[in-house]
């Protein structure tokens, strides 16, 4: 009796599909950094502080609200009109959760009366834990701190 002879094939890795998920990965991650640095990016003249600490990278989700020299307010990068504000607050709160954070960026040469819609919309929207970004001079050399209120 003849043993049928084993075929030497041996068994492949398709390794496309695996080769796709990481591009996938690496364009989803380029774009949210390319987001984020929008969102922050906006030349604004922040006010200058005698105090203050250090911006934390890591720490609860955060919401940028600028605040721009001619008054309008922009949520990230994207403008958003006075009535718009508090909404688009409280559905933020509702998906990053009662411990979400406002930053708020005024240009220098804002007055009080066009910040205080935003803290009023804070306030609307149950946010309690807000910031302000300024600036502070150390020796001649300026760095970015946050001050907490």
């Amino acid at each position: 009796m003849r043993v049928p002879a084993r075929s030497r094939e041996t068994a492949g890795l398709n390794m496309t599909p695996m080769i796709d998920v990481v591009f996938q990965l690496i364009i989803f991650f380029l774009l949210s950094n390319q987001l984020i640095q929008q969102e922050t990016q906006l030349d604004l003249d922040l006010p200058a502080a005698a105090s203050g600490r250090q911006a934390v990278a890591e720490g609860p989700p955060r919401v940028t609200v600028n605040v721009l020299a001619d008054g309008r307010i922009m949520l990230g990068s994207l403008a958003a009109p006075r009535t718009e504000v508090a909404p688009r607050l409280r559905q933020e709160r509702d998906r990053a959760g009662d411990n979400l954070e406002v930053r708020i960026r005024a240009d220098r040469a804002v007055p009080y009366a066009a910040v205080e819609p935003v803290l009023v919309a804070c306030a609307e929207a149950g946010i309690w834990n807000v910031t302000f970004a300024v600036f502070k001079k150390v020796e001649g050399r300026g760095s970015r701190v946050e001050s907490q209120n």
